[in-house]
């Protein structure tokens, strides 16, 4: 064949190529329910729902007291929500009291749902909720202790770290699985432990839309049917492209961050006490900026940032300033 007999076969080629990966994107689109770049409107009404889910946390968090099971505690967070916009879920709320908020010893997906466990003074909790209005998704995470825990106040503090350094990398455009291991990195060197990975499909964060699929409000294994649903499609169609709409450490994250709406929930433990926060991160073509910064642990950073210029703990210190601080906690009591 002559060269240009080559030349022609090679642009033919190309010409496929570029059908192929047109046809292909489109009928991602077709399949997902994600925006390339929500409108402001859209954003907004996220952030409401995300609101409303921080204030049932607070709500309810203000209600606990020695004795309460986690079952309650869920139940009384399904109700506030209920009775104040909630229409679906993403997931049913979850509460997790003691060492369960670190997990200890989850060996299967039903070990998440609340239990009997009853609340004790001193005490770390966990407040998790997921709730859908009018479509609109926000998925966070909430904790405190009941009467104080000096161990969980040093991860919560530590937690703003963790914050900033997913926002910058993100922005950098850095693959979601080299952003997990920077957050590996810096929970080995604040001497934590990595509880997030025992979450299914060891995630740090997934994608959350507005749900369009109609059906029946029903909940299947704590979800919303329309949720999972919704979930499945996006699994299928970020596969097609090489993608995923849960950041992991592994091959399949293993991309650029997607634009879109990303529920971000670092959770560390330490001597079976555990904290996290989860908010909706949102990722543009270009940029990456948090939805919302009125949230309770950034207003409780802001409230402490005078204090900032102290000397950070060093990391191999850690432990013995947590130590310290629970020493002077049990003196003063």
């Amino acid at each position: 064949m002559t060269d240009g007999g080559t030349s022609c076969g090679s642009a033919g080629k190309l010409a496929d190529d570029i059908c192929c990966a047109d046809l292909t994107q489109q009928y991602v689109d077709t399949m997902s329910n994600k925006q390339p770049a929500w409108a402001p409107e859209d954003l907004d009404r996220f952030r409401a729902v995300q609101q409303l889910a921080y204030r049932c946390a607070e709500a309810v968090a203000a209600t606990l007291e020695p004795g309460v099971t986690e079952k309650q505690a869920a139940q009384r967070m399904r109700h506030w929500l209920m009775e104040n916009g909630a229409d679906d879920w993403f997931h049913v709320p979850f509460a997790w009291f003691g060492d369960r908020t670190t997990f200890h010893r989850f060996r299967t997906p039903l070990q998440f749902f609340p239990t009997d466990r009853r609340l004790e003074e001193g005490m770390p909790f966990i407040l998790d909720c997921a709730p859908v209005a009018d479509g609109y998704t926000a998925d966070i995470g909430y904790a405190g202790s009941l009467g104080g825990n000096a161990v969980q106040a040093q991860i919560l503090d530590d937690l703003q770290e963790y914050r900033a350094l997913i926002l910058a990398e993100v922005r950098e455009r850095k693959p979601l699985n080299a952003i997990y291991r920077s957050v590996d990195a810096l929970i080995a060197k604040h001497g934590y432990d990595n509880r997030h990975r025992v979450y299914p499909g060891r995630v740090l964060a997934h994608q959350v839309t507005r749900l369009k699929v109609r059906g029946p409000r029903a909940i299947v294994a704590g979800f919303g049917v329309r949720s999972l649903q919704t979930l499945g499609r996006e699994l299928v169609a970020e596969r097609i492209v090489g993608r995923s709409p849960l950041w992991a450490d592994g091959k399949s994250s293993g991309h650029a961050p997607t634009p879109g709406l990303w529920a971000v929930e670092p959770h560390l433990g330490l001597r079976q006490v555990g904290a996290k926060f989860e908010e909706l991160l949102v990722v543009t073509e270009d940029d990456a900026y948090w939805l919302d910064d009125d949230l309770p642990h950034v207003r409780a950073w802001t409230a402490k940032a005078p204090a900032a210029t102290t000397p950070e703990h060093p990391t191999a210190d850690r432990a013995d300033a947590v130590s310290d601080a629970v020493t002077e906690e049990e003196s003063a009591a």
